[in-house]
C-alpha cells in the first residue's frame, strides 16, 4: 500500500498508487509520489516512467476526510502543496510520463495524467473535476489539455465526467483498451520510447515543456488561490464537511 517503484530491465520505472480503496491520497502521499517519480526521472536507467495505480480507479482526489479529521488547516495547505508538487513532478520528470487510467481519474487524478506525456485508458475510465461540489477549486489547467476549451469550462461548472473513448476522438488520449488489458498497452508505447537513445528523448522532453503555450505550475497555484479564498470565507468547509457525512469516497484535486 502507498507509492511503490520499480525498475525493470527494459528502462521502463512503473510508480504504482496503491491507497484503498479508491486511490484518495493523503497530504504526505502526494509528496512522495512526486519525489518518486522526480528520482526516476534523475536516473539514467530510466529512459521513460509509467504511472498507474491499483484497485477501484485510477484516483480519486486528495483525502477530504483526512482534511476535515485535522484541527486547523495544516492538512488543507499540505493537500494542496502536495498536489501541486506532484502534478508538477510529472510535468518536471526528465523522461516521458505514460498514465495508465483505469475506472474513475477524478480531481488530483486530472491533474496527474493533464501534465503527463502519453495517455493509455481503459474503457471503463472517466475523467472529471467535483472541485465545485467540494468547495474548492483547480486542475482546470490539466483538464483544458485534455478537452477544447469549452468543453473544459462545461465540466468544470458542472463537475460532470467525461470518457476515455470521447477523450480520444479529441486527441488527448492515445488509445483505450479493456482494462485487463491496459498495463500493456502502456508498456507497449513505453517501450517504443524507451528504445529511443534516451539523450534525445531527454531533450524533447525539456524542448517540448519550453515551447508549452501555458505555463501549468503557475496556473495551477492561481487557482489555487481562490480555494484559498473559498476557505477563509467558510464556504469550502460546509461543502468538505457535507462530502465527509456522506460516505462518499471521490476526493479533489
Amino acid at each position: 500500500m502507498g507509492i511503490t517503484s520499480i525498475t525493470d530491465g527494459e528502462c521502463i520505472t512503473t510508480v504504482t498508487v496503491d491507497y484503498p480503496p479508491v486511490n484518495a491520497i493523503p497530504s504526505s502521499g502526494w509528496f512522495e509520489l512526486a519525489e518518486k517519480i522526480l528520482a526516476a526521472g534523475r536516473d539514467p536507467r530510466t529512459h521513460v516512467v509509467i504511472l498507474r495505480a491499483e484497485g477501484r480507479g485510477f484516483n480519486a482526489g486528495v483525502d477530504i476526510k483526512e482534511m476535515q479529521a485535522t484541527e486547523g488547516y495544516d492538512a488543507l495547505i499540505a493537500a494542496n502543496r502536495g498536489c501541486a508538487a506532484a502534478f508538477g513532478a510529472v510535468y518536471d520528470c526528465a523522461v516521458p510520463v505514460v498514465a495508465a487510467v483505469g475506472g474513475f481519474c477524478v480531481g488530483g487524478g486530472v491533474g496527474l495524467v493533464g501534465n503527463s506525456d502519453v495517455i493509455v485508458a481503459s474503457e471503463d475510465a472517466v475523467f472529471g473535476l467535483p472541485e465545485v461540489d467540494r468547495g474548492a477549486l483547480g486542475a482546470a489547467t490539466h483538464l483544458a489539455r485534455l478537452v477544447p476549451q469549452h468543453m473544459m469550462r462545461t465540466l468544470f461548472y458542472t463537475a460532470q465526467t467525461i470518457t476515455a473513448q470521447q477523450l480520444l476522438h479529441f486527441g488527448s488520449v492515445y488509445r483505450v483498451v479493456p482494462r485487463e488489458k491496459l498495463d500493456d498497452a502502456a508498456r507497449e508505447i513505453a517501450a517504443t520510447i524507451a528504445a529511443k537513445d534516451t539523450r534525445i528523448i531527454r531533450c524533447a522532453k525539456e524542448a517540448i515543456n519550453g515551447i508549452d503555450p501555458v505555463d501549468v505550475k503557475t496556473s495551477y497555484r492561481l487557482e489555487q488561490g481562490y480555494t484559498f479564498e473559498l476557505n477563509l470565507a467558510g464556504v469550502s468547509d460546509e461543502h468538505r464537511d457535507e462530502f465527509a457525512r456522506s460516505g462518499s469516497t471521490h476526493g479533489k484535486g
